[in-house]
């Protein structure tokens, strides 16, 4: 590499993967771009050569596959613009079948005299591009004696354009039939595309001088948009000092059980049987954070929108209000359109740029069957980490399959990732179905250790004095201790 050459880093073209990239591909270097038929592959590069064309630089797509015009009508749907990408094709043309032609376009003895060698030749010396794309790297291997030569030859043509200042990213069609190992090893970085049982996942196998964000991310292709890649988000992400103010709800005898309030940027469980009142408790908070002016976003996994401003209303919280000043929005997410990492990406973006201060996740149960994906626990570990480290607090409704009886907080195995657990109950008194609220954990603090009655009026929450009378109360049948 001449010395005139100084590598930086350079976009792209797509977000989520200079995330995953740490700022981009660098300059002068040659990357493997890995996959099956159907992957986005060649999408990835059409998204590369976009950001060189918008930035002025000379760019080049060289096809051995698809024809030039073929690949502009594919990259129009995707919203993708390629004004002035120049294109080398070399694609078989129909004449193949007649003029019965051998190309070994690597023979170094013939490097000069081979037409399709001199093509390339020429159009690099010519153009002098800054980015060039290789769709596929594939078919040379076809046209090659032998493996050996196949990696000299491939090894020298890359040396050849990085050397000559070109930024190169190649394809292979990757499968057990056509292994593309050698390919790998010659290559400054690779990237793999494949299919998961819930979608399409990327990961960066190699990429020499850089670190990158390891692990699989989630991607999409969209028309009109082309490839969307989400970044996994890590738990450790930390940006904001936390204060861990204590966050009150509004009501006086919650207060008392939380001994002040709930601390912000923790993540609160609230767990107990269908209707018990977990999304109107977690309303509450919300309605006291909007008196202070913050915004907060219900995420809805099962009721709809209009239900929950209905239900909100009818037990004074004015709901309308709040969505109007701008400090609540609600979100109705649709089953089964979301990856784990596409719906993290999502509230991750809404807290960055509406600098949210509360996220309600309505409900834990709804948001397993939503959100396609088995690990579902690890990604809501990693997201809820993520909120907490940025000063964002985090409300999880948790609904238990048991109405009395045996006591639980979560049919899944969530607990752990709460700072605070606050249980609501039906309890049965002298024949007639009551609620019951308490506090079953505080990590950053101490609480009351009593249960209270819990009831949703017309005019709010209410809730009563300390149930020191009764025992039992956890297995929904109380007892009355005399003399109490």
């Amino acid at each position: 590499m001449p010395e005139k050459f100084q590598k930086t880093k350079i976009s792209s073209g797509i977000k989520g993967l200079d995330d995953i990239l740490n700022g981009g591909y660098f300059e002068y270097n040659s990357y493997l771009i890995a996959g099956g038929p159907g992957s986005g592959k060649t999408t990835i590069c059409l998204h590369f050569l976009e950001e060189g064309d918008k930035k002025g630089e000379p760019c080049l797509f060289i096809t051995l596959g698809e024809k030039e015009e073929q690949i502009r009508s594919n990259a129009s749907l995707l919203g993708l613009k390629l004004k002035n990408v120049e294109f080398l094709d070399l694609s078989p043309s129909a004449e193949f079948f007649t003029e019965v032609e051998s190309y070994d376009i690597f023979s170094p003895a013939e490097v000069e005299r081979e037409p399709v060698t001199k093509a390339i030749k020429d159009k690099i010396e010519s153009l002098k591009p800054k980015r060039v794309v290789i769709d596929s790297m594939t078919q040379f291997r076809y046209l090659s004696t032998d493996v050996f030569q196949f990696r000299k030859q491939v090894l020298s043509f890359l040396r050849f354009l990085n050397e000559s200042g070109v930024t190169v990213l190649f394809t292979a069609e990757t499968s057990q039939d056509a292994p593309d190992d050698d390919l790998r090893f010659l290559a400054d970085g690779i990237i793999d595309l494949s299919y998961s049982e819930i979608g399409k996942q990327l990961e960066v196998k190699k990429f020499r001088g850089s670190d990158y964000l390891s692990g699989k991310h989630y991607y999409e292709i969209r028309n009109d948009y082309g490839m969307v890649v989400f970044p996994r988000i890590l738990p450790l992400e930390k940006k904001v000092n936390l204060t861990f103010e204590k966050l009150p709800s509004g009501v006086p005898e919650i207060d008392e059980l939380l001994y002040g309030g709930i601390e912000r940027g923790t993540v609160t469980i609230i767990s107990g049987p269908s209707g018990t009142g977990k999304t109107t408790l977690g309303m509450q908070f919300i309605k006291e954070a909007a008196g202070r002016g913050e915004r907060s976003v219900l995420y809805t996994f099962e009721e709809s929108i209009e239900k929950i401003i209905e239900r909100s209303s009818s037990v004074n919280i004015p709901i309308n209000q709040m969505i109007k000043k701008g400090t609540l929005e609600i979100k109705k997410i649709e089953p089964l359109i979301f990856t784990p990492c596409s719906f993290a990406s999502m509230v991750k973006d809404d807290v960055e740029k509406n600098t949210t201060r509360i996220v309600m996740l309505d409900s834990t149960s709804g948001y397993k069957l939503s959100v396609r994906g088995s690990e579902i626990t690890t990604h809501l570990h990693a997201l809820c980490k993520y909120l907490s480290n940025n000063g964002v607090t985090v409300f999880l409704p948790t609904e238990t399959k048991n109405i009395t009886g045996d006591f639980q907080i979560a049919q899944e195995d969530i607990s752990y990732l709460a700072d605070n657990v606050i249980i609501l109950r039906y309890i049965e008194v002298q024949g007639e179905l009551r609620r019951a609220i308490g506090v079953l954990k505080k990590r950053l603090g101490d609480f009351e250790k009593t249960l209270r009655e819990f009831q949703i009026t017309k005019y709010g929450i209410r809730v009563g004095e300390p149930l020191k009378n009764m025992r039992n109360i956890l297995s929904g049948s109380p007892v009355l201790v005399k003399g109490k």
